[in-house]
């Protein structure tokens, strides 16, 4: 009895807890970013761009359903910094663009697949933006959620899942030229989901945010 009690009381704090290693982190600002940044009143969020790969692939592994997975990661990680930013909103030089309103907006123009083939000035001329917002997070699992929940709870560490990269850059409206980037690589910790790593990233990177006051 002694021993379910102390696996079960074992894995609640497993699944509570979130592992997010130190990486290597970057920061590039243009010359021109503080006085571009002058003239950005209205910023759009865009939906990341997403990779989702395995070191080896699940038994069950669907490369549709891999690929709608990351078109989903892609929409949650925009989801999660625009709610981050509504919520400190007035600690920032500029107003976000809804994003319901940006997602919608590229479906119309038929931009929202095709992104990647577009010049972030493009982009922001199409939304009405003074700025865009964009980035990339690059995932690449090394072994399941069980097998490292199993190997914590026998010896105490062992929680990585694999190993990402975050980048988010800021592309100016006027001639998409690219005024900020910020890259950071870390291990994937367990239950570790797109809106933890936004949280965790703009806590990271709050006194370099272009748009700080």
């Amino acid at each position: 009895m002694k021993q379910k009690l102390s696996l079960f009381i074992a894995l609640t704090l497993l699944c509570t807890f979130k592992v997010f290693s130190q990486g290597s982190k970057q920061i590039f600002e243009s010359p021109k970013l503080k006085e571009c940044v002058k003239n950005h009143h209205l910023v759009a969020i865009l939906p990341f761009d997403v990779k989702i790969s395995y070191k080896k692939p699940p038994k069950d592994f669907s490369a549709e359903a891999n690929r709608d997975q990351e078109l989903k990661t892609g929409k949650s990680i925009q989801s999660g910094l625009y709610t981050y930013l509504l919520r400190k909103a007035d600690k920032y030089t500029v107003t976000f663009q809804d994003i319901d309103k940006t997602n919608i907006m590229l479906k119309k123009l038929k931009l929202i697949d095709s992104l990647d083939s577009h010049t972030k000035d493009d982009i922001a001329k199409a939304l009405g933006v003074d700025a865009v917002i964009f980035g990339r997070y690059d995932e690449q699992s090394t072994r399941t959620q069980a097998a490292a929940i199993a190997t914590a709870v026998l010896f105490g560490f062992g929680g990585k899942t694999g190993d990402s990269s975050f980048t988010m850059s800021i592309g100016n409206g006027a001639d998409g030229e690219l005024l900020w980037r910020y890259y950071k690589k870390m291990n994937e910790g367990m239950f570790t989901s797109s809106e933890d790593v936004m949280e965790q990233q703009m806590k990271k990177l709050a006194r370099n945010f272009p748009y700080s006051k």
